[in-house]
């Protein structure tokens, strides 16, 4: 009498049906900031850096720069936030369309953030940031050591 193989032995059934695998879910919901409201969207950006610039372009469609845009930043996070809100009315016809907007990036290191421009045309806010081109002189800390005696002399 011959022996299966492995791939012919029987599987047990389960009576559960699989789980499905929430680990996807877990890693979107864990990279979010905990100050991102769920209705809000993303704002798509493209990220450039070169010669001394960071440059920030995002996609703002439809919006006005002066009441809907608002730029902040805080700890070395550049954030975007926007607030679209717009009604159309024909006849006894009305439409509107609204939603918020949010994009945090990390600025790079030797940004200069008290020197941030930022224009809006067509669409496209372009913000702009300066930086360094040398890193800060590299500084050393002194240890400060409480208590009487001596410390390691012993």
């Amino acid at each position: 009498m011959g022996t299966l193989s492995p791939r012919h032995q029987h599987q047990p059934m389960s009576m559960w049906p699989a789980m499905p695998d929430w680990s996807d879910l877990v890693t979107r919901l864990e990279s979010m900031s905990p100050w991102t409201p769920l209705d809000s969207h993303m704002i798509r950006v493209e990220e450039h850096l070169g010669e001394g610039r960071y440059t920030l372009r995002a996609e703002l469609p439809g919006v006005d720069p002066g009441k809907e845009i608002d730029i902040s930043v805080r700890d070395g996070q550049l954030t975007i936030t926007a607030e679209r809100s717009e009604q159309k009315s024909e006849g006894t016809r009305s439409e509107f369309h609204y939603g918020s907007f949010y994009r945090s990036m990390p600025l790079p290191s030797g940004a200069q953030e008290g020197d941030i421009d930022a224009t809006y045309a067509d669409g496209i806010l372009t913000v702009t940031v300066p930086v360094a081109d040398r890193p800060s002189a590299e500084r050393h800390v002194e240890i400060k050591t409480s208590g009487g005696g001596d410390d390691a002399t012993s």
